[in-house]
Parts: structure tokens; sequence; C-alpha cells
């Protein structure tokens, strides 16, 4: 027979049972009860009262003040508290809170931080005690007269603070709009109860920090994200304002607003100058919903709130967050301020904008893996903010690693296109080159006047920032080709080797996404592509683009008054165009007068001669099985086709070759070259033979 309490059931065999294994686990536990309720029980005035636990006579009161724990601040020789009614003998002066319990007080630290009274530091010290030391509960439920109610009430807390229950100004205190509870210190519940009869909680949260718990609040856990790493500032300019910016955080709380230029760039302005103020931030995403628990948390450590990028309506999110003048809040968004958005402005500043490049960040990112390569030139035509950078150097680290090499340029341009999210496919077709400067097959002027156009790119913000050659007026720093030429002369293959040589995409718009009957969409469309294109590291390719860039012409009647309109824009747009975009003609003379003067270069496309002919033809063929002795001579001088136009008798021509199973012949490639003078509907030479 075994003695109650005592029984311990067999532990798990071999099998592992997890249900006899709980059952272990629950057989300790019962030890572990019947122990303490032997030790509570040996001296217990009320151990044998029946009606135990249900109220609590006046010497169970007493057994519990003399069982005081040692430790928790109680006092033997501690002055009573005044009877209701008498006068207060807290200050109720901002700033005071008493003097800290030791150098950990973190309760002092706080009220010091917050500005609370001494009865405000009292009271919520009499609100949190059940949550910290539970012999609390029992004789708050003795004081409030029901042994139910085990939290302080209002008048228990001014009773415990020898406050008069009467005065007004103590009362306040529990006001919504007083510090404890719009700070998110105090909740007072039950409000259908009369006023001091309500119960009083601290947040479990607040609590945690007193108690030394960091761990952020439960609401705010996958809303909060890390600061990016601080890098370097690009260029003096930038330097200058994240210097301005550090001293004024470091005098104390600052509500700004960062209208940033593009994606993050305010979010990489104030990482560095948080960093440079030695101040602490919370970074939330999408905090609407959090207000509270994102202040409180901030006020509890001491950090500043960071939100980068603002919901769509973003006025009482503004609003919130701007009312709390004693927290550090720091906003940035692309959209300018609107005092609409909140009756209190923030400081609102211009965040300095990344330059293309920014070899010194992304060194910093990157450390000694940028040693291999060319660093300054594979990141020049880039522009992202500090937390893409540190993004995309830990992607291009993980790319090396799978392919089992140390970081190159490569890595690096394919890491940082993939962090330059783009919203142009809805737009434009994106074409990831594939093809370099060996592919283009021109005369020498314009692969020189290419390799100008890709020079530009990667300069562009040296010669008109640093240099202040940028003709002003509210221009960008855009760069802007023009193509023409003949179709199939390599317009849209040296946009793309254009492209590639920069390490950026390609996205070939689509005019039947752009051009819109209704008056104002086509100029709506051409906005959004333009906007997403100045925040995108891409290169934009206009095709065949005198069906949006052609002449205006006499207004006689409304279609021309409102194509005339969307000339007038896009010549405005242009002005302000901080990317890259390529026009392809085959007109040139179609284009307006007025674009022209505004683009950078214009490259013509010359109808390829013989010799030039003969050198495309061989590039085709150059990685085609050929049978021995082929000679492409006699086609390039007897057809004068363009270099698509041989692309394509040599694509035929392979065909041919592969539906026998055998080599690229003569006679394959003189079908071929047929073939592209009947589609152009030209006279085939030597059709009788050859």
């Amino acid at each position: 027979m075994h003695t109650p309490g005592t029984d311990r059931p067999p532990a798990a065999g071999p099998s592992g049972d997890p249900a006899r294994a709980l059952l272990v686990r629950l057989g300790v536990l019962r030890e572990r009860v019947t122990s303490l309720v032997e030790h509570r029980t040996a001296d217990d005035p009320t151990a044998d009262d029946p009606l135990r636990g249900l109220y609590l006579p006046d010497e169970a009161v007493h057994h519990l003040l003399r069982t005081w724990p040692s430790g928790t601040g109680a006092s033997e020789t501690a002055e009573p508290p005044a009877h209701a009614g008498s006068p207060a003998r807290l200050d109720d002066t901002p700033g005071r809170a008493g003097s800290p319990a030791g150098p950990g007080d973190r309760l002092a630290r706080l009220a010091g931080r917050a500005r609370l009274t001494e009865l405000d530091t009292a009271v919520l010290l009499v609100a949190l005690a059940p949550d910290v030391d539970r012999t609390f509960e029992p004789l708050y439920g003795y004081l409030n007269n029901d042994v139910s109610r085990r939290r302080a009430t209002v008048g228990l807390a001014l009773d415990l603070c020898g406050v008069p229950e009467h005065a007004a100004a103590a009362r306040a205190r529990f006001h919504p709009s007083a510090p404890l509870r719009a700070l998110g210190m105090l909740e007072v519940e039950e409000p259908e109860r009369p006023f001091l009869t309500r119960s009083l909680r601290a947040p479990d949260r607040l609590i945690g920090h007193l108690l030394g718990d960091d761990t952020p609040d439960a609401g705010l856990l996958g809303l909060l994200l890390p600061m990016p790493d601080p890098l370097p500032a690009a260029g003096t300019d930038a330097d200058a304002f994240v210097r301005r910016l550090a001293a004024r955080l470091h005098e104390g709380p600052l509500t700004a607003y960062l209208r940033e230029p593009r994606e993050g760039d305010g979010l990489a302005a104030l990482a560095f100058a948080l960093d440079a103020a030695g101040v602490d931030a919370l970074r939330c995403t999408e905090p609407a919903d959090h207000v509270p628990e994102l202040l409180r948390e901030a006020r509890l450590g001491d950090r500043a709130v960071v939100v980068a990028g603002l919901p769509e309506k973003p006025g009482p999110l503004v609003r919130a967050l701007t009312a709390a003048r004693d927290v550090t809040v720091l906003l940035t968004d692309p959209r300018p301020y609107d005092p609409h958005w909140s009756p209190t402005d923030p400081l609102v500043l211009d965040a300095p904008g990344r330059r293309a490049g920014g070899a010194a960040a992304w060194r910093a990112a990157l450390g000694t893996d940028a040693d291999g390569f060319d660093l300054a030139t594979a990141v020049a035509p880039y522009r992202l903010g500090g937390d893409r950078i540190q993004r995309a150097a830990h992607t291009a680290r993980a790319l090396a690693a799978f392919d089992g090499t140390p970081v190159t340029a490569d890595h690096v341009r394919l890491a940082a296109r993939r962090q330059s999210a783009s919203g142009l496919e809805s737009h434009a077709r994106r074409i990831r080159p594939a093809v370099d400067w060996r592919d283009l097959v021109l005369p020498d002027k314009p692969l020189v006047q290419l390799r100008e156009l890709a020079l530009r790119a990667r300069h562009r913000d040296r010669v008109l920032g640093d240099w202040r050659l940028s003709a002003g007026g509210g221009r960008g720093r855009g760069v802007l080709g023009l193509f023409a030429g003949e179709s199939g002369t390599g317009k849209t293959l040296s946009a793309e080797v254009v492209a590639a040589d920069l390490g950026l995409d390609l996205y070939v718009v689509q005019l039947s996404s752009v051009v819109d009957k209704y008056v104002g969409e086509t100029e709506k469309n051409l906005e959004r592509i333009f906007t997403e294109a100045d925040r995108t590291d891409a290169v934009l390719l206009f095709d065949e683009a005198d069906a949006v860039f052609g002449k205006r012409s006499e207004v006689k009647d409304a279609h021309d008054k409102y194509a005339n309109m969307e000339s007038a824009y896009l010549l405005q747009r242009l002005e302000s165009f901080d990317g890259i975009a390529l026009l392809t003609t085959n007109l040139r003379a179609n284009i307006d007068e007025a674009f022209t003067r505004r683009l950078d270069l214009v490259v013509d496309f010359p109808f390829p001669d013989a010799e030039q002919r003969l050198a495309l033809w061989r590039h085709g063929l150059s990685r085609v099985p050929c049978s021995d002795g082929i000679d492409a001579e006699p086609l390039a001088r007897e057809f004068e086709l363009a270099g698509g136009s041989i692309r394509s008798a040599v694509v035929t021509a392979a065909y041919l070759a592969a539906g026998r199973d055998d080599t690229v012949t003569a006679d394959d490639l003189l079908e071929g070259a047929r073939r592209e003078y009947r589609k152009a509907g030209r006279l085939v030479p030597g059709e009788g033979g050859w």
C-alpha cells in the first residue's frame, strides 16, 4: 500500500512511451505540492477554517504581515499612511520621482524620462505590486474589504499614497490624458464601477522591463526590423547633413520627417545619424495599429522610433506619432510632407540622395571580399540605400559561396540588380542582358558614342553634382540617348549591350500599355513609368519612340491639341528624369527637335556596307557548325541586308542544317538570304542560280 502523494509510476520503458514519461513528471509535481501544503499549514492560523480562502480574518492578515519576506522594501519602522482626508504628503511636481533604490532602479530612470511626479510613481508602484509579489494580493483584498478584488483600486492607491480621496488634482492623475495613462503605463479598468473602486493594472510589458526583461512587446513581434548598418554617406553635402542631424538628436527628443528622393535614402541617412548620436532606435513596419505599444517600448528603452515608408493615408499615423513629444520620432517617405497630416508639424527635411556608385559604402559592406576586382567600376551605376547595400553584399557572398569562388564583380552586380525591385514589369518587358561589346559589329563612330553613353551613366553624379554642371531649374541627372537608323541596324541590340556593360536590366516599354484613347490617360501611364524608372536601377528603352515622341503639329482640331499636350508633358518630364532612357527610331526626322535638344547623345546607325555585312555574316556563323571552305563573301556582296536580317538568314540556315542532322552549307546560307529578300518584297539576286 502506498502513501498518498508519493505514488511514482514506473519510468518510461525502452519504447519511450510519451504518456508514461509525462506521468513520471506529474508524480514529481505531486510530491512538490504535498511538501508545499504541509509547510504552509504548519503555521497558518486559518488552516482548520472551513471558509479558508473565502474571507480574510484579522489574525490571517497580521500573520501575513509578520511573515513578510525580507528584501521586499517593507520596513518595521515605516510610518503608516495618513487617513483619508489628511493633507497630501507626496509632491505632484513633474520631474521629481524620488531617490532611486540603486543603480539598477529602472523605475526611477523611467519616471525621470517621462517626467512623472512622486504621486504618479507611487501610484504606479501600488498598481504593479501584486504582479511582482503575490503576498500583496490577499492584503489588497483585505484593504478593499472584498477578498475577490486583489488589485489596487483608485481609492486604495490614494489611501496608500496619503492623498485625500476628494482631492481634484490627485484624482486627475487617473484621467486618460494624465501622464500615466497617456503614456501607456497604467490601465484603469471597470469603468462602469464608481471611480474610487475601479481597479488599477500595470501592463505586463512595463513590469517585465522594470524587472530587467528587454524582450519587445508581444504585439510588436514580427513588426520590428533591425536598423541597417551605418555606411559612409555619399558626398560632402550628405556628410554635413548627417552631422547636423546627429547633433540635433544628441540634444534630446526630436520629431522629424525626411523626404527621400529615392527609396532607402532617408533610412540610410537616419541610420548614420543615429549611430553618430549614440541613439538606439526601433524600426517598425506597419505600425498603424500598434502606436501605443511602439511608443511605450521606445519610452521604456529610451529609444527613437523610425518609420520608413508611410501608408497610403498617413494622416492618422502621423498625428499619433507626432503627438508624443517625449519620444524621438523619425519618419521618412518619398512624398512631400502635408500639413493636413498632423496639427503638430515635425521638422521637415530633405534627405540627401544616394549617389550612383558610393564605393565607400560598398567597401564598408563587403570588407575584404571587395579586394579581388575593381569595386568602384562594378557599383558605379547603382544608387542603393544603406540597407539595400548591406543586403546586396550578403547576397553577393551567398552567390559566391554557391559558386565556390571568391566574390566577383558579376556577383555584386547580380546582387545589386535583385535589390532594385521594380514595378516596371507591368508597363515594360524586362530583358536580362546576355550580350557584350563583342556582339556589336558597328563602325567606329557609333561604337565610340555608345561607350561614351555608358561613361556618362557611371559619372553623372560627379559631373552634374560634385562639379555642379547641372543646368539647374530642377533638372534631373538622367542620361538620355537616341538611336536612329533603319530597321535591323543594331539599335535594340546596342541598348542591351549598354545595359549589360552597366550591369543593369533593360526594360522595353510596351506602347500598347502606354497609349490610351482617353484624354490624359497616356500621360498618367507615362508618369507611372518614369516614376518607377527614377527609383529603379535599370535602362528604359522606348522602341519606335516616334509613336510618343513625335513632332508637335499645328492645332486644327481637338486631336491635335491633346497630342501636343502629350508632347509637352514628355518635354517637362524628361527635364526632371534621374534614370537612364534610350529611344530608338527608324526615322530621326519624325522626332520633335525639342526632344533632340534634351538628349545627351544621338547615335546614328548606318546601313552596313559590303565590308560591314561580311563581318556580320562571319560573326553570325562564329558559333554555328559549318562545312569546310564555306565563304560568306559572295553573300555580303550580293545581298544588301542589315544586321538583323543577316542574323535571321543564319538562323534559317541553321534550322535547315539541323533538320538534316548536318553542318551548315553554302546552299543553306543562300536560301536564308533569299528568304530575307522575299520577306522584304525585294527582287532576289540570281533567282535562277548562284
